[in-house]
């Protein structure tokens, strides 16, 4: 990342540079610290206000200031994807057509003036033309099917060579989902310029290029992270959450919600997503500031109404058949496959990505782009299914079949209604199935490649939850039609008596491919909650709610059985990013001796005293250990005990301060942290005082404590770094990169994969 590899690992309590903020980049926030100085900022606040009417203006304008940031955000991020999805719809049926009304709308915009009624003839309304109609002037025909082939190819390639390029030369950052990232920076880490303004306009424009060159991707995990950058950038307007990291990471992980809120059309479902995944720290007030920017969020999409349905949802059905009991047995097989797929997908992509990375295919990132771009779109055309954007082909899956709908899954009603009572299934039933288990095994290949561009390249937008819902929607609905054909021609078999009548719809496919696409979805990220809320909120029918906890619960316990780490978890340990999973459980038996720092071998840990250093002594000590960020202060050297925890910064803060401010203090002065000075001779220069930036209670375990419990201290506090004691006397230190290598190493992983700057 901008040169600094992941071989790069340096302890994480390095110092910031002066000047450039309280952390450096590729750093861990001291979230006990932030936590500590909003607390002491909120307290004079407070006792101001009771002095005063514009103090206590100042104090309710504090207060209400998170609300109005919550409410700036849902605007933006719902405006931006109100824009994002209108933008993709339109580019996407550009490498179809145009419309020669204006080239600006899109085919479904461009049909609304047409006269006709059927879905047959509005697909084929006189405003909307194909590129072969434009250049040959007819339809039909071999030459014409060849000039729609080649230009839909040339769309596709230019929408991505854009994409890479602008992400390239503009944003690095702006590539991949940005969820492993994001739950990186929620648990403390910096990424300077990652949620950025570069970024978010670079991600904003790419991602509908991405999406609209037909890659087998999604923008709805993207959408986080567009969010989050508007987030990020309009807690700049605020002191509190300006100079605040901690406080700014609770914002965050609201806009988390209004990410995925924005995304599916499911506020509620959004505020479980970032509870359930993404957020690291998340208190009461961040799940009332999350549900209301997720509520504004929505209703500035609903406003601008960018799925021309007046409808919030990004998939909309209607069941209108109930399931039965016995169809729980095909809901739990789509949750073992979404299980499997889960499984087989995080080893198979991580494995190419590892390739990726050392072999000389990583270092052509824009052609390996265009290679799969060329690919997808070559093998995608022929293929309706596949040629169709993946939100679309969601939908059609999802599509609960009546008595008008004209598509080739649901042609078969028409002909048993009207022309053969005793046949469901007509000639475009069988082709239809012919195509979606082709398109099955070729969105399950491809996604595996296009998902990877992400990390050895870092230079194209993807996301991931479309591609996973696809695979998942497609299995059920081949299932579904399955179970359909079966009840219709064994209706009196005695697991159909009693609620299966000849004739009757008895089975809906459409509920088998939602139930699918839950179960590879949760397969892949593991979500749970928040996933059967997405899905219920299509039909908002809660009957259908236990066919998809039990696909999705059976498809998490099937995927755990292969291993508990999902999709983005797996490439945050790919990218060496330091991050504590709350998930993974210690199960080492070491204690805090085994992993402190220094050991046997080691030089003695660089502490300071409380009385007898000079500043220049302390000065050179600083000097002669640039690595830390801290020392800790002890009684002596001799006796160790342990009096606090002082900054690195702090130090040649106060140090200039003095020399600058203060008459008399040089080199030559005493260094005191106690509360009193200690006598001195009368010609000695002044002494300076320190105890006030001193951290008086550090956290402290025994040598003896469990690395289980130091690791649940860690993850739970924030900690960069607890310092070990045996009977008040200091051993050493447990810096957050010395657990991360330790359970790096009982894991068999390398241990220098770990990113720090």
């Amino acid at each position: 990342m901008n040169g600094n590899g992941p071989g790069n690992l340096v302890d994480p309590l390095e110092d910031p540079v002066p000047g450039l903020g309280t952390y450096e980049d590729f750093n861990t926030i001291d979230w006990v610290r932030e936590k500590s100085k909003d607390r002491d900022r909120h307290r004079e606040i407070t006792n101001k206000s009771r002095q005063s009417t514009v103090a206590l203006l100042h104090s309710v304008s504090d207060a209400f200031s998170g609300w109005l940031l919550m409410l700036l955000v849902g605007l933006m991020s719902g405006a931006l994807a109100g824009g994002i999805d209108i933008a993709a719809h339109w580019l996407t049926d550009m490498k179809d057509g145009v419309c020669l009304i204006g080239f600006w709308f899109n085919h479904e915009h461009c049909c609304w003036t047409s006269n006709e009624t059927t879905f047959q003839e509005r697909d084929r309304c006189p405003q909307w033309q194909s590129w072969a109609e434009l250049i040959t002037g007819t339809s039909e025909g071999a030459f014409a099917y060849i000039v729609n082939y080649v230009m839909y190819i040339f769309w596709a390639l230019l929408f991505s060579f854009l994409a890479v390029i602008l992400v390239r030369a503009f944003a690095p950052y702006a590539c991949g989902s940005g969820i492993p990232e994001i739950k990186t920076i929620l648990s403390g880490f910096i990424i300077r310029g990652y949620l950025g303004k570069w970024t978010l306009i670079i991600k904003t424009i790419t991602l509908v290029l991405a999406v609209s060159s037909g890659l087998s991707l999604g923008k709805e995990g993207p959408l986080v992270h567009v969010a989050c950058c508007c987030a990020n950038i309009l807690c700049h307007l605020f002191t509190k959450y300006r100079k605040n990291e901690a406080k700014r990471r609770e914002v965050l992980s609201a806009a988390a919600a209004v990410g995925v809120s924005v995304a599916f059309g499911a506020p509620i479902g959004g505020v479980l997503f970032s509870l359930e995944e993404v957020s690291y720290y998340f208190p009461l007030k961040t799940l009332w500031r999350s549900f209301f920017a997720a509520l504004v969020a929505a209703f500035t999409l609903r406003s601008i109404n960018p799925f021309g349905n007046s409808r919030l949802v990004l998939f909309y059905v209607e069941f209108h058949a109930p399931w039965h009991l016995v169809e729980l047995g095909p809901f739990i097989l789509l949750g073992i496959f979404g299980g499997l797929w889960g499984a087989l997908f995080i080893r198979a992509n991580i494995a190419w990505c590892r390739r990726r990375k050392s072999t000389r295919l990583g270092h052509y990132p824009v052609i390996e782009v265009l290679v799969v771009a060329a690919l997808t779109a070559v093998i995608a055309y022929p293929n309706s299914y596949t040629r169709m954007s993946g939100a679309e082909l969601i939908s059609e899956l999802f599509n609960d079949c009546s008595l008008l709908d004209s598509s080739q899954l649901c042609g078969y009603k028409q002909v048993s209604c009207a022309e053969e009572p005793d046949r469901p299934a007509g000639p475009g039933l069988y082709t239809a199935l012919w195509q979606l288990a082709l398109a099955l095994i070729f969105k399950m290949m491809i996604t595996v490649i296009t998902f990877g561009m992400k990390v050895g390249a870092d230079e194209f937008p993807s996301g991931l939850f479309i591609p996973s819902m696809a695979v998942g929607a497609i299995a059920g609905r081949l299932l579904g039609v399955g179970m359909e054909q079966l009840a219709y021609y064994n209706h009196d078999w005695f697991i159909f008596k009693g609620w299966c009548s000849p004739g009757a719809d008895c089975i809906t496919p459409g509920l088998y491919a939602m139930v699918g696409a839950a179960a590879c979805l949760g397969g892949v990220t593991r979500m749970t909650v928040s996933l059967v809320v997405h899905h219920v909120r299509a039909d908002w029918r809660l009957e259908y709610i236990v066919p998809l906890m039990a696909a999705t619960m059976t498809s998490k316990w099937v995927a755990d059985a292969f291993g508990r780490e999902g999709i983005y978890e797996a490439h945050i340990r790919l990218n060496g990013y330091p991050f504590l999973e709350p998930k993974e459980e210690f199960e080492h038996s070491s204690l805090a001796v085994d992993v402190m720092r220094p050991r046997r071998s080691d030089p003695a840990l660089a502490v300071l005293t409380q009385e007898g250093m000079t500043v220049g002594e302390v000065e050179v000590r600083i000097q002669k250990s640039t690595h830390y960020s801290g020392f800790p202060v002890v009684v002596s050297q001799e006796s160790q005990r342990l009096v606090g925890f002082v900054l690195r910064r702090d130090l040649l803060i106060s140090i200039d301060n003095a020399r600058k401010r203060q008459e008399g203090v040089v080199s030559a002065s005493q260094v005191v942290f106690t509360e009193h000075a200690p006598a001195q001779a009368a010609e000695a220069p002044p002494p300076l005082r320190l105890r006030g930036i001193m951290d008086l209670s550090p956290f402290t375990v025994t040598d003896h404590t469990p690395m289980d419990i130091t690791v649940d201290i860690f993850r739970k506090l924030g900690l960069r770094q607890c310092l070990v004691t045996h009977n008040g006397r200091l051993l050493g230190i447990i810096t957050k990169k010395d657990i991360l290598k330790h359970m790096a190493q009982i894991a068999n992983r390398d241990p220098d994969s770990i990113l720090f700057n």
